[in-house]
């Protein structure tokens, strides 16, 4: 079993910054692929970004490329999702998700979950 838990969201304005992070708890975080997705109200849960256990893939949606960084600390079984340059629709709460082997974009192939943590861009 692998246990995640997000912290760092909140309320910011457009245009400003915000970094999440996600701890690992359990078993051998660094072979996990990593996901964030976030779910907006009266939306379905979307794939933001992921990446691989050793980094070396990383998918982002086009909706946050050049605006958001995935990156991890394996050694601190910790993954961040930088968000920069944020605006009011990436209201959402953020979900941290895991998985073993290669990284994908559907929600369903993943198979731990994070509570979620909101974020809120007002403009």
């Amino acid at each position: 079993q692998v246990q995640l838990v997000e912290h760092g969201g909140g309320l910011v304005q457009a245009g400003d910054s915000l970094r999440l992070s996600c701890t690992a708890s359990g078993r051998s975080f660094s072979t996990y692929a990593m996901g964030w997705f976030r779910q907006a109200p009266g939306k379905e849960r979307e794939f933001v970004a992921a990446n691989a256990w050793s980094s070396s893939s990383t998918k982002y949606a086009d909706s946050v490329k050049g605006r958001f960084t995935i990156s991890r600390d394996n050694a601190k079984n910790t993954v961040y999702l930088q968000m920069n340059s944020l605006k009011p629709e990436d209201t959402a709460v953020y979900y941290c998700a895991a998985r073993a082997l290669y990284v994908t974009t559907r929600a369903n192939d993943y198979d731990y979950w994070g509570q979620g943590t909101q974020v809120t861009v007002s403009s």
